[in-house]
């Protein structure tokens, strides 16, 4: 019995020990926290902890020392754990109030959103957390027009680069058709042109032919050369009747002088 009550006052000693070295610890924090010195009072809100785990204002101090630090996920996570651990409201409140902060920081619209309003719901009057609650919206309905034009301009630069590509298309399109409307219409006009020189240019066969026919008479029948031949005969024997005639008659006597 007596050693019961000798451990019984030993413990709490040791208690009492631990008590003032964690109120020291979160003491020599506050000062060092307020002199910006975040590092050093992150140590001394550190060895606070590891006297009294469940310390509230240990690890509520040791949290915004992380914030500070801009060591978002620690300073989220023992947030998130002193809020899901406490019953006290106001505890709470405060606790869901800096994870919001710290999310913010984080750009985690959405769920800073949500800790505010839980933060709300433990404490209504808080117009500090409603301020920031506002703002956190804001801020989400600014990032989703931001997505939404910047989706809005992606389509409509896919939709402009499609447009140009079907009037590329269409120009090459247009191109090639009068690329070979032209070639069509260059080869007719040298099918034509050729046509018109081969009409103008005289046929060596046909001026053989005609040099031939200016060269050489025509060819006669047999029939008609028979009668030119007799119409000739004849001609030469009236002729020669005639040469005979005036002949004898121009031979009358001999003309001579008269003295």
């Amino acid at each position: 019995m007596k050693q019961f009550v000798l451990f019984f006052l030993i413990s709490l000693q040791s208690i009492y020990v631990f008590a003032q070295q964690e109120k020291k610890a979160i003491y020599t924090g506050n000062q060092l926290y307020q002199q910006q010195k975040y590092p050093e009072a992150e140590q001394y809100y550190r060895q606070s902890v590891e006297k009294s785990q469940t310390s509230i204002e240990g690890n509520f101090n040791l949290g915004d020392a992380f914030y500070k630090q801009k060591k978002y996920d620690d300073a989220a996570k023992k947030f998130t754990d002193i809020a899901s651990s406490s019953d006290d409201k106001h505890v709470k409140a405060q606790a869901y109030h800096n994870l919001g902060n710290t999310l913010l920081e984080s750009k985690k619209l959405e769920e800073s959103i949500a800790a505010y309003k839980k933060s709300l719901l433990n404490n209504p009057k808080d117009d500090e957390t409603r301020y920031n609650l506002a703002y956190a919206q804001e801020m989400l309905k600014k990032q989703q027009q931001k997505k939404d034009n910047k989706d809005n301009d992606k389509n409509n630069k896919q939709n402009q680069d499609k447009q140009d590509k079907n009037n590329q298309q269409d120009q090459n399109k247009d191109k090639k058709d009068q690329d070979s409307q032209d070639k069509k219409n260059q080869d007719q006009q040298q099918k034509g042109d050729d046509n018109k020189q081969n009409k103008n240019q005289p046929n060596s066969d046909q001026d053989e032919q005609g040099e031939q026919k200016q060269e050489q008479p025509d060819k006669l029948s047999k029939e008609d050369a028979e009668r030119m031949l007799e119409a000739l005969n004849h001609e030469e024997k009236n002729t020669q009747d005639k040469l005979k005639n005036k002949k004898a008659k121009g031979v009358k006597g001999r003309i001579t002088k008269d003295w």
